[in-house]
C-alpha cells in the first residue's frame, strides 16, 4: 500500500494545526521522552547491576520498565518529526506497524502483571517451593510467552486490517483500533478476531491476577502482622499498575465506540496518559514502593551529590 494517513492532531481546544505550537509541543514532548528513557533505563540498570536484585521479581519489572522504554522509542520519534513539520502523514505500513507495537507492548503488560501475580503467589503461599517453582528456566519461559504469545495474536489482527480505505484522515497523534473508521465497511472478522485477543491477552489475565491476589490476601490475613506487611510491600505496587493499566486499556477500547461522546478534555487527558504518565508512572511506583529499589536509588543519588 502506497496511501497515506493524514493525521490531526488533538488538542484541549479542538483539532487545531500543528505548525502553529509544533516547537512548544516538541520541546514537553523531547523533555517527557528522554524523562521516561532515563527513569526506566536507570531502574532497568539498578536490577541488572545488583545482585541482590537478580531474583525473579525483580526481573518481571525489569522486562515491564523495558515495555516502557521500547513503546516510547516506537512512537515518540515520529511524533517529534511531526510537530515540527508542516504537514503531518503516515504511511498505511507504518500506521499498521504503529498499531502492532502499540498492542503488542499493552497487551504483554497485562501477560507481565499476571507473571508478576504469580511469583508473588508462589512467593507468599509456597514459600517452601518458591526456589524449586519459580528456576532461571521458568522465568525465561514465562517472560518469552508474555511476548511472544501477545506478538502473535495481535500480528494476526493487524493483518486483518489490510482492506481497502475510504477515509484518510486520522484523528488523534498516533495510530491505534480507531483506523477500523477508515474503512469502508466494517469488517466482522477483524472484530472476532480482536475480541479474541483482548479477552486471550487483557480479560484472562486480569482475572487471573484478581484470583492470585485474592489467594494471597487469604492466605496472609490468616498470617501474622509481618506476613501482611511484607506482602503489603510487594504486591501493592503490581496492583497500582495493573489498575492504571486497565484504565488505558479500557479507555482505547471505549473511545472507537463512543468517541464523539467524550469530551476533548477527557480525550486529551487520556492519549496523555499513554505517552506520559503510564511510561513515567511504573517507574516511579517501582522505584518509590520497592523497598530493595528505592534503597539503591537513594544510595545512586546521594553518590552523585558527593561528587
Amino acid at each position: 500500500m502506497d496511501d497515506e494517513l493524514n493525521v490531526t492532531y488533538i488538542t484541549l481546544g479542538g483539532h487545531v494545526e500543528v505548525h502553529i505550537y509544533g516547537p512548544l509541543y516538541f520541546v514537553i514532548m523531547f523533555t517527557a521522552y528522554i524523562l521516561i528513557i532515563c527513569s526506566n533505563s536507570t531502574i532497568i540498570c539498578l536490577i541488572c547491576i545488583h545482585k541482590n536484585l537478580h531474583e525473579p521479581m525483580y526481573i518481571f519489572i525489569a522486562a515491564l520498565l523495558v515495555n516502557s522504554v521500547v513503546f516510547s522509542t516506537a512512537f515518540y520519534p515520529k511524533l517529534l518529526i511531526d510537530f515540527l513539520s508542516d504537514k503531518q502523514i503516515i504511511s498505511v505500513p507504518a500506521c499498521l506497524c504503529q498499531i502492532f507495537m502499540h498492542y503488542t507492548f499493552l497487551a504483554s503488560e497485562f501477560m507481565l502483571l499476571a507473571v508478576m501475580s504469580y511469583d508473588r503467589y508462589v512467593s507468599i503461599c509456597k514459600p517452601l517451593q518458591y526456589t524449586t517453582i519459580m528456576t532461571k528456566r521458568t522465568v525465561i519461559i514465562l517472560l518469552a510467552l508474555a511476548w511472544l504469545f501477545c506478538a502473535g495474536h495481535i500480528l494476526v489482527a493487524v493483518s486483518a486490517f489490510f482492506q481497502t480505505l475510504c477515509d484518510f484522515t486520522l484523528k488523534g497523534i498516533f495510530c491505534n483500533n480507531s483506523m477500523q473508521k477508515l474503512h469502508c465497511v466494517r469488517s466482522g472478522v477483524v472484530s472476532v478476531i480482536g475480541a479474541i485477543a483482548l479477552i486471550d491477552t487483557v480479560f484472562m489475565p486480569t482475572l487471573f491476577v484478581i484470583f492470585t491476589y485474592t489467594r494471597i490476601l487469604i492466605i496472609t490475613y490468616q498470617s501474622s502482622k509481618e506476613v501482611r506487611k511484607k506482602a503489603a510491600q510487594t504486591c501493592l505496587p503490581h496492583l497500582i499498575v495493573l489498575v492504571s493499566t486497565l484504565l488505558l486499556g479500557s479507555y482505547d477500547v471505549i473511545i472507537v465506540r463512543v468517541e464523539s461522546e467524550i469530551p476533548k478534555t477527557v480525550r486529551f487527558i487520556m492519549t496523555l496518559q499513554m505517552f506520559l504518565y503510564h511510561p513515567l508512572f511504573n517507574p516511579i511506583i517501582y522505584g518509590l514502593k520497592m523497598k530493595e529499589i528505592s534503597k539503591h536509588l537513594k544510595r545512586l543519588f546521594s553518590q552523585d551529590k558527593l561528587n
